[in-house]
């Protein structure tokens, strides 16, 4: 069983993921504060100063806070500013995700069109030119 751990957590695609998740995870980090410390400002000032992340409805008459920090500490509401700011998250995190398998996919096809053209411009082999001088001497060969 140990063997067969160690050949699962050996494969290729086992240690991509982990690689990837990890990365996603900084990733996310990246985006988050894209968002909250660059982007939601700009946007508040567009639309008058105010921040998306405060904006929430209390759902018991005991929330009277004006913070959504405050406001969580007295009961129970509905965050639908934080919800917005993680909806700008995903957007923005997708869009990028977008973007570099766009690239990476642009980078393949250009990879592929120089291979191409490099197996296009390549002289044949040696023992295919061969073949093909002594085809080209049995054309020109009268017939018997």
């Amino acid at each position: 069983m140990l063997n067969e751990f160690k050949a699962f957590i050996a494969r290729g695609n086992v240690m991509d993921l982990a690689v990837g998740v990890i990365i996603g995870g900084a990733f996310g980090g990246i985006v988050k504060s894209l968002v909250d410390d660059i982007i939601m400002p700009i946007v508040g000032a567009l639309f008058g100063g105010f921040d998306f992340s405060n904006y929430f409805v209390g759902l018991s008459s005991a929330v009277n806070a004006p913070t959504l920090a405050a406001a969580r500490a007295q009961g129970a509401v509905f965050a639908y500013g934080n919800f917005i700011t993680v909806i700008i998250n995903f957007l923005i995190l997708a869009w990028i995700i977008f973007l570099m398998i766009k690239g990476v996919n642009l980078l393949r096809r250009q990879v592929e069109r120089n291979e191409q053209k490099a197996a296009e411009e390549a002289p044949p082999p040696a023992d295919v030119a061969l073949l093909t001088e002594i085809r080209d001497l049995l054309a020109k060969r009268p017939a018997v």
